[in-house]
């Protein structure tokens, strides 16, 4: 009778945890690794016809890797044949989505939930293997809300206005700068009291503007994706900016970019920390009015440049030094490279451009069926994605 009592004492202990747990909340229907896709041609299409639409609102870029596009809205995530929009895999949670990201052959997401201290934030993060679904790792953290992901390949980095958080593939967090949460060590960060307003990743390190109290300025900082003291910030270099409201433009190797909006200068910074260069910016005020959503600026790069779209033009810059090569005015968003060419969304479709020097070759019409605002661009084989708004649509 002891035994039988102890039993169902158990079972109903197991009931309980499992109707709050995590699992009960998450479906995870999993899929085998999808066909292999047609080759891209060797140029861009004259026309493109439209495939499929979805709802996208979580990624501000659309995620594509492998032989998968992955969607998200929600607290889903949905790994979809790129061809036909499909849906291959499924992945969602009872919490709302804060955003997602790709790195590692993998779909990054963060969803909403209340993390240290009950702080709100977006402390969920987990890695799906993009063409399967599967689950490869997941961590608590304390990403702040309204984050967006950036990444050089090696680690992912989560923007917030206190704090910017950074994992390792195993979502392990390599550091955390600013106002850590459940502090168990001070003294350990560079400098208190900062907000931060934009960021950039590249070659095992992360750029950020900060603005602190008692600065003749903002600042441009530069510190390690992996420090030495696992709970210390390991600073490159620090250097007082020419004046406030500075943007993040770009970071590549070990060259950082910084626009100057009240002196309407590019500002360029060497690995030491020295300013190599400046450059005048034409641009119209309302596009360096505000930092950039989720402090990620709207970049994009190939293995010649960098392109920055500003919020009414896109800006080529040499992927070496990021000096600033030819500007498209009245470009949607930055480009890409798309069956062996860059293509740019532009107003009433796509203009396919010369590397070199920004030479228009030809444009192509494009639907977007009364759309006329930003779009960010990816490409998976034969396809290309358009972001528009909160709908991913894809074209081949």
């Amino acid at each position: 009778m002891i035994a039988a009592l102890i039993a169902v004492v158990a079972v109903a202990a197991g009931v309980v945890v499992w109707a709050g747990s995590e699992s009960r909340a998450t479906v995870s229907d999993t899929a085998a690794p999808g066909p292999a896709l047609p080759s891209a041609p060797n140029a861009v299409p004259a026309t493109l016809t439209e495939l499929w639409s979805a709802p996208n609102g979580a990624e501000p870029v659309p995620v594509a890797d492998g032989v998968t596009t992955v969607t998200a809205s929600g607290g889903e995530l949905l790994g979809r044949d790129p061809l036909t929009g499909q849906v291959r895999w499924r992945y969602s949670r009872d919490l709302q989505l804060c955003t997602v990201g790709t790195a590692w052959s993998r779909a990054v997401a963060l969803f909403r939930k209340d993390g240290v201290d009950g702080l709100s934030g977006c402390s969920e993060v987990i890695a799906l293997d993009a063409d399967t679904g599967h689950r490869m790792a997941q961590r608590t953290g304390s990403a702040e809300l309204g984050t967006r992901l950036v990444t050089d390949s090696a680690y992912v980095t989560a923007f917030g206005p206190t704090l910017i958080d950074t994992w390792r593939d195993d979502l392990v967090e390599t550091v955390e700068y600013g106002q850590v949460p459940a502090l168990v060590n001070p003294d350990k960060q560079p400098r208190v009291g900062c907000t931060y307003g934009s960021v950039a990743a590249a070659s095992s390190k992360v750029a950020v503007v900060e603005r602190c109290p008692g600065d003749p300025g903002d600042r441009i900082t530069v510190y390690r994706a992996v420090p030495k003291d696992s709970d210390q910030p390991q600073v490159s270099f620090s250097q007082i900016l020419p004046g406030y409201k500075a943007r993040m433009v770009a970071m590549s190797g070990d060259h950082v970019a910084v626009a100057m909006p009240d002196q309407k200068l590019l500002v360029l910074y060497g690995p030491e920390g020295d300013q190599i260069a400046a450059y005048p910016l034409d641009l119209p005020a309302s596009d360096l009015a505000a930092d950039p959503a989720g402090g990620a600026p709207v970049t994009s790069s190939t293995a010649a440049n960098v392109y920055w779209f500003t919020g009414s033009k896109m800006m080529a810059l040499s992927r070496d030094d990021l000096t600033p090569k030819w500007t498209l005015s009245s470009a949607l968003g930055p480009g890409v490279l798309f069956d062996n060419q860059l293509v740019v969304p532009i107003q009433g479709g796509l203009a396919v451009l010369n590397e070199q020097n920004g030479a228009t070759i030809r444009t192509i019409g494009v639907d977007r069926h009364g759309y006329t605002g930003p779009v960010r661009l990816s490409t998976i084989g034969p396809v290309l994605l358009e972001q528009r708004g909160d709908t991913v649509t894809a074209l081949k």
